[in-house]
């Protein structure tokens, strides 16, 4: 792993909750003795961030623009050259499969990308390499899992990529090898933004075709909504994680210009 991989991934760990309200308000508790207001201040700031990312209603107000997207029609296939299914990780190791496996963010994508392909007869890629020297691409287990489990032989596997700009990057390689220019992309809606930027910054095309948002409209009770739970703050966990993807990808992006 190479150092500037390694401190995007320390960073994304002090940035990202849990870790990050609970640096602030260990700061706030630390300076309470000599700067008492503002060591309050950062403490209690810190208690609400917490109560923002792991409590429903909260969760929603950050996670609906990154989902603003619509899920893709059967009409929009048509306009489509391939589909393209982007890797969400991997469990190193799973008993009942003798080995390393794609998670279920994964398997939620491969399951949406497989329908499209089903009903579209578009030839698919899988986007997906290994962040840990001696794991298994996720490309690999993807393709592995899409024949195995969903009868869906993948044209191309992009096993090279560790995040979503290596993702968008080499799999522009094989496609534009191929003579495609517009694709169908799969990717959780929270992650679609970031994952179009990266797409159409190669050349590439995209007709987007997100799955498993976060949340959505008719999810909305107050009776629970209020109420932290665990769900809720893994999805305040990926939602925090997106919008600081989109912050230094504006960042790179603008850079480059």
């Amino acid at each position: 792993m190479d150092l500037a991989f390694f401190l995007k991934k320390f960073l994304s760990v002090i940035l990202l909750p849990p870790l990050l309200p609970l640096l602030w308000i260990a700061a706030g508790l630390l300076l309470l003795r000599r700067r008492p207001r503002l060591g309050r201040v950062l403490a209690w700031s810190g208690l609400l961030l917490a109560l923002l990312l792991t409590t429903p209603a909260g969760v929603k107000l950050l996670a609906r623009p990154l989902e603003s997207l619509p899920v893709v029609q059967a009409r929009d296939l048509a306009a489509g050259e391939a589909i393209v299914i982007l890797g969400g990780g991997q469990r190193r190791y799973l008993a009942e499969y003798g080995g390393a496996a794609p998670n279920h963010l994964t398997l939620e994508r491969l399951r949406h990308g497989a329908r499209l392909a089903r009903g579209s007869d578009l030839p698919v890629l899988v986007s997906g390499g290994s962040v840990r020297h001696g794991d298994a691409a996720e490309a690999e287990l993807m393709a592995d899992s899409l024949q195995k489990d969903f009868a869906v032989t993948p044209r191309w596997v992009e096993s090279r990529s560790r995040d979503t700009q290596e993702n968008a990057r080499f799999s522009a390689q094989l496609l534009e090898a191929a003579g495609i220019r517009r694709i169908v992309l799969v990717t959780h809606a929270a992650h679609m933004r970031r994952a179009l930027n990266e797409f159409k910054a190669q050349g590439i095309a995209v007709i987007p075709a997100p799955t498993a948002a976060l949340f959505n409209d008719a999810d909305f009770d107050w009776s629970s909504d209020l109420v932290p739970g665990p769900s809720a703050a893994y999805a305040g966990w990926y939602a925090t994680h997106e919008w600081l993807g989109l912050a230094a990808q504006a960042v790179r992006l603008k850079l480059v210009q």
